[in-house]
């Protein structure tokens, strides 16, 4: 399975979520450690899903980047 994952650079680390696993986040101090720590956590999420008989959910959420002028 595949996630979108969202990255946010913040002043002193990077954040990183999953729009399609409510509560599966990570932080780190590196753009790389962030997407490192998102996938143990995404792993870690579904791991417990399964374990508490929860269904796994299918991604539904896509990304695009979209040009616009500055005003």
């Amino acid at each position: 399975m595949q996630y979108v994952v969202i990255l946010e650079k913040g002043p002193e680390s990077w954040g990183a979520y999953v729009p399609d696993l409510p509560g599966c986040v990570a932080v780190g101090e590196t753009r790389e450690e962030a997407l490192e720590l998102i996938r143990e956590a995404i792993e870690f999420h579904l791991e417990g899903m399964k374990e508490n008989g929860e269904p796994i959910p299918e991604p539904h959420s896509y990304t695009e980047v979209v040009q616009v002028n500055a005003a």
